[in-house]
């Protein structure tokens, strides 16, 4: 069985957590062409019986990026070794890592976007060639000596593609960006989820679970569980729409899929700024949230759901958020049309 080393800043998860993640790719649902692309991949690297190329999975948080690279190093027999960008603070902290690895290891690098620049070019040459540049001493008596390394396979995740330097992008040999999933595929992942939480969910509690998880499996199982709590202390435990619906409501996910800061968002927009234009800073101080949350964990879904608008002027409420609100929207709301090249890159003239 794969050995796991997690590094200093890695997530704690509970025995639970971690037996909801898919082991292989036969039991990962959804993303099917990143699967098939990975299975010809992998296999081709079994039957060479060679470490796989190094992979970068892009996309937002809660899309399985974490779980594919343990899929990885279970698919290859190998070893699975975790941290993530901001806990390499050092270069010595990644060399350590480096010197460690067994031949054929996975390396998983979380948020790798996040990594210094001191630490990004310890990782050049080991990528490429497989070796570690290491200065001895300091002004004109230092030198450098290279040690190689074992073979291995550097898996980075990041849900910033942007900030990644190109030199490092360029060494990726497979890089993936994960979609959000349909509420088809997130139903199987609910299902699959309950049987291994032993909870009893018909297919149509499944089904309004999935509806409202964001197109986010993370979501989905973090949902279940809480409906699974509200089954049981309100319930028989049975999960079924009626249950589902109620659990949902009671724990603040309403019919869109939208939480409390969510709808505190659109209420702000609405409310206190009549609809907007509002600028992000503005409007992550208004409801307690720091810019880059609100930017980053926030928007991307109301922006998908049309709720809300980026102009060069700020963020603008469009009729379907007050219709969810339930508000009465000014002439100037009603009007404004949904999406509009002009109004959101201005001409040069």
């Amino acid at each position: 069985m794969p050995r796991t080393v997690a590094g200093a800043a890695d997530p704690v998860e509970s025995a639970e957590e971690v037996t909801l993640r898919p082991r292989h790719l036969a039991e990962f649902v959804g993303q099917s062409q990143l699967k098939e692309h990975l299975e010809i991949m992998l296999e081709a690297s079994r039957r060479r019986q060679q470490p796989a190329d190094h992979l970068l999975f892009a996309g937002p948080p809660g899309l399985g990026k974490t779980s594919l690279a343990g899929i990885v190093a279970n698919e290859m027999g190998a070893g699975f070794r975790v941290t993530s960008g901001p806990a390499l603070v050092r270069a010595g902290d990644l060399a350590a890592i480096l010197t460690n690895l067994v031949e054929g290891d996975v390396l998983f690098i979380d948020e790798i976007h996040r990594l210094g620049r001191a630490v990004e070019e310890i990782l050049y040459p080991a990528m490429e060639d497989f070796q570690l540049d290491i200065v001895l001493g300091k002004g004109p008596s230092a030198r450098t000596i290279r040690l190689d390394l074992p073979s291995f396979t550097l898996v980075g995740a990041t849900t910033r593609t942007g900030l990644i330097t190109g030199p490092l992008r360029d060494r990726f040999g497979f890089v993936a960006r994960l979609d959000y999933y349909d509420p088809g595929e997130l139903d199987s992942i609910i299902r699959r989820s309950a049987s291994i939480l032993e909870v009893e969910v018909d297919h149509a509690g499944a089904a309004e679970i999935a509806r409202r998880s964001r197109g986010t499996p993370r979501i989905a199982n973090r949902l279940l569980k809480r409906v699974r709590d509200f089954a049981e202390v309100r319930g028989d435990g049975t999960v079924d729409l009626t249950v589902a619906r109620a659990g949902l409501e009671l724990f603040g996910v309403d019919d869109l899929g939208l939480d409390k800061v969510d709808r505190a968002i659109l209420d702000a927009v609405c409310s206190r700024f009549g609809g907007g234009p509002v600028g992000l800073s503005t409007l992550a101080v208004s409801v307690g949230e720091e810019t880059d949350t609100v930017e980053d964990v926030y928007e991307p879904y109301l922006l998908q759901l049309g709720l809300l608008m980026r102009t060069p002027r700020g963020r603008v409420a469009l009729p379907a958020t007050w219709q969810h609100l339930g508000l009465e929207a000014p002439p100037l709301a009603a009007a404004t049309p949904a999406t509009s090249a002009e109004d959101v890159e201005p001409g040069l003239f």
